[in-house]
């Protein structure tokens, strides 16, 4: 993830609620906040109120703090009303982290997409190709260096920490599909390029729509291409994601899992695209006349000094980066004999230089 500037309108307020305590930002609709001890030390979760009981919208990391949290908002916050059912919009560690606990906690069923599910059991078990040594090698062939492939190695699976357990039967969402909630209808918006198939929540009648990742206010998320699936375009997937989502009116409330309620979706994509469009145009311009790998790049796309946890990050969103411009023919991928995955600019001796900048606003749906 990467800071970018933009002024949205906050209309829930610029103070979140303290850990355990429920904000209603719409009429049945509750923010939930709970901490994370990542330089990202947040996530929203989203209580809706359900008939008798409540849907929840996202789980938290597995920490004893955040199970705290849950307990007190159980005793103290919820009406005394059960859980219904959890939702979680994809399987990273801080949305799926906590749901096989509060499942099996309310006896309430767990519904996400059939790829974030299937990826979140992956992952906990540790199976190969989500295992350490995958993503090691999936970044020396990228170029990674020793050094950095250890400070990766020495992270070890922290998604299994995460997340130790996912429950073993789910309800599989799906692209389009509505969900009866509270007495409102919900649908289902599948977006990729964050993760596999991340289910946002769109409700027309309010105008409200449950992000998750995939629409940040103040931070770029993550887009990564990881060994499982080795030659994605994860932005490509991405951008088509805030191509849905442009189509949704402008007035409309965005509820996202980091970060504070806002307005001004549409200016907030526009700005998206731009950004990816400039970060395209940087990996033009460094790759024209030389062969870089994706660990080049890092430097090029992110200025600030990275930890471990960011690193990785950092080299997945090079990847996606560089496969963006590769799917769209503006990069050359080759492969030596040592196996390193190398991208340069695809231009035929004889032709007129490309214009990077048209090819990088092109790439970028622009």
């Amino acid at each position: 993830m990467s800071f970018c500037a933009f002024e949205p309108g906050y209309f829930a307020g610029t103070a979140p609620p303290d850990p355990g305590q429920l904000h209603e930002v719409a009429p049945g609709v509750y923010w939930l906040r709970m901490p994370m001890p990542l330089a990202l030390d947040h996530i929203n979760l989203w209580l809706l109120e359900d008939g008798t009981g409540w849907t929840v919208v996202d789980c938290g990391l597995t920490t004893e703090a955040t199970r705290q949290a849950w307990e007190y908002l159980f005793t103290s916050g919820m009406k005394g009303r059960p859980i219904r059912r959890v939702i979680c919009t994809h399987m990273h560690p801080d949305h799926v982290g906590l749901a096989d606990w509060l499942c099996a906690r309310w006896e309430a069923p767990l519904l996400m997409t059939q790829g974030e599910y299937l990826s979140a059991r992956l992952l906990s078990a540790g199976l190969p190709p989500t295992d350490t040594a995958s993503m090691l090698a999936h970044f020396r062939a990228h170029g990674a260096d020793g050094i950095h492939l250890q400070e990766l190695a020495g992270r070890g699976n922290f998604y299994a920490r995460m997340v130790p357990s996912v429950p073993l039967r789910f309800q599989r969402l799906m692209h389009g599909q509505m969900l009866h909630i509270g007495g409102c209808e919900w649908q289902v918006i599948e977006g990729g390029g964050h993760s596999p198939e991340h289910a946002s929540l769109w409700c027309e009648a309010r105008e409200i729509l449950i992000a998750g990742d995939l629409l940040l206010p103040r931070i770029s998320t993550n887009v990564s291409v990881f060994p499982i699936e080795p030659e994605a375009d994860a932005l490509g997937r991405y951008l088509r994601a805030l191509a849905r989502f442009a189509q949704l009116p402008a007035a409309m409330r965005v509820l996202p899992s980091h970060g504070l309620p806002f307005t001004g979706a549409h200016a907030r994509i526009r700005q998206l695209r731009q950004h990816h469009a400039e970060r395209l145009a940087r990996v033009l311009q460094v790759c024209e006349g030389q062969a870089l790998t994706a660990a080049d790049l890092v430097p090029v796309l992110f200025k600030r000094q990275l930890d471990a946890h960011q690193l990785g990050f950092a080299l997945g969103e090079a990847i996606a980066h560089a496969h963006r411009l590769w799917a769209d023919g503006a990069l050359l991928r080759s492969i030596d004999a040592q196996g390193i995955i190398r991208f340069s600019l695809a231009q035929r001796t004889g032709e007129p230089k490309p214009d990077l900048e048209s090819l990088a606003r092109t790439a970028a749906g622009l």
